[in-house]
């Protein structure tokens, strides 16, 4: 990259979850230790990176629509992708307009090397290892702002849920050291980052195969001096122990009282077909101490509507014991049928209408749950850790522990900053009121 100049330009889009946001982060990285210069998409940038996700037939139809705008706003820049979509369907991805290197998720974190060859044979390079081969891990962490950054602690998953393809996008479930994760904690802190978000494709898998579990990882993060924050971003509900909630609540440090579940269905029948590792009882009993212990504990729920199997009484037994739930906020998905996953042998499909149906009325029913949630934070006093203010604004956000987005005027000294807030009334639809104590 030496000999070029001036040094060519990169940007970077990303689709996805925030595992994928971590990685396009060291990829970034890579590039800019190797002489490239990071620019947005309005800077005409020699190559595009663009790193994919594939967790429905929608992430694939995003993927495809970002390449061709690409290619279509910068015909001459060389197009690189990576992700679970081109893990999944490298030919439909190397078939698309100006796409010159196709990389796979093992090869995600050598994309440097695969670019530099590409620069110097300008032929297009298609390198995907099959998932069922891929056995190293790749350590990422990514800093979402000024205060927050994404720490991989885990890669893969061996759960095999009959609608899922996340086990052929990312491979078997392995993870790193608990040495290592906890020296990038430190260099965080050393960065002057104040919170870290623990991420995974299956977290709580973390140590599989080896004596250390994810229990004893956290134990070891809670320690590093600096970090002010722990988030965990999602969890399996069988795989968040009574032992974890317990700590979590009575004597962590810094890790906060938020926690993202995966439900997928709340009827038992339909979690049988979908070959999930817990049952509507064991759900609602992990929610439920969480709530005894933590009672201003936020509690985020990953939901499925219109799966095959979901007879019109299996959803509303689902939809009943969502409701009944004491959570704050769902995250709604309709089923969506994926190539090579056994739940295409199951009967009853659900018709394009209903599932929608069934979708928006989950989505109604998440709204109100996080509409309680604000109202009773009212008046309530939390901890606040500011962040930056877009350029421009006279405001400035922040979360509370509970993780509630919270706003006051823009203080640059606050920057960076925790402050006991007392909260106030909701400013728009995703911030409310707060008064610094």
């Amino acid at each position: 990259m030496s000999a070029h100049f001036p040094p060519l330009k990169a940007s970077f889009h990303t689709l996805g979850c925030k595992l994928n946001f971590a990685e396009t982060s060291v990829i970034g990285k890579l590039l800019s230790d190797k002489g490239f210069m990071r620019v947005d998409e309005d800077a005409d940038p020699d190559i595009c990176v663009v790193n994919t996700c594939s967790v429905t037939e929608v992430a694939d139809k995003k993927g495809r629509q970002l390449i061709r705008r690409l290619h279509q706003r910068h015909p001459d820049a060389a197009i690189v992708v990576t992700g679970c979509y081109a893990q999944l369907k490298k030919e439909e991805v190397a078939s698309l307009p100006g796409v010159a290197v196709v990389a796979g998720s093992n090869e995600k974190l050598l994309l440097d090397t695969f670019i530099d060859r590409w620069l110097s044979e300008r032929c297009q390079i298609v390198e995907v290892m099959p998932a069922r081969d891929i056995r190293e891990f790749r350590p990422s962490c990514e800093r979402g702002d000024r205060t927050r950054y994404f720490l991989k602690v885990q890669d893969g998953c061996d759960y095999w849920c009959t609608y899922c393809t996340i086990p052929m996008a990312r491979g078997r479930s392995r993870s790193g050291t608990i040495e290592s994760i906890v020296a990038q904690a430190r260099d965080v802190a050393r960065e002057g980052g104040r919170e870290i978000v623990i991420t995974g494709v299956n977290v709580g898998d973390f140590g599989k195969g080896r004596d250390d579990t994810f229990f004893d990882l956290i134990k070891a993060l809670d320690e590093v001096e600096g970090i002010s924050r722990f988030r965990i971003s999602s969890i399996e509900p069988n795989l968040l122990t009574p032992d974890i909630i317990e700590w979590v609540a009575l004597s962590a440090r810094a890790f906060m009282p938020h926690f993202h579940i995966p439900l997928q269905s709340g009827s038992d029948k339909v979690l049988e077909l979908m070959r999930r590792h817990y049952d509507t009882a064991l759900f609602a009993s992990r929610v439920r101490l969480i709530r005894e212990l933590m009672p201003h504990a936020f509690i985020g729920v990953d939901v499925m509507a219109g799966t095959r199997g979901e007879t019109p009484v299996e959803w509303e037994r689902s939809r009943a014991f969502v409701a009944s739930l004491p959570v704050q906020q769902l995250h709604v998905f309709p089923y969506s049928e994926r190539p090579g996953t056994r739940a295409l042998e199951i009967d009853g499909a659900v018709s394009q209408e209903e599932k929608h149906r069934r979708v928006s009325e989950l989505i109604s029913l998440g709204n109100a749950k996080y509409r309680e949630f604000r109202r009773a934070a009212a008046g309530t006093e939390r901890p606040v850790l500011w962040e930056a203010p877009h350029h421009g604004s006279e405001m400035m956000h922040g979360f509370t522990d509970n993780y509630l987005r919270v706003a006051v005027p823009h203080n640059p000294l606050l920057v960076n900053t925790i402050t006991n807030v007392r909260i106030g009334e909701p400013i728009d639809g995703d911030s409310l009121s707060a008064v610094i104590i």
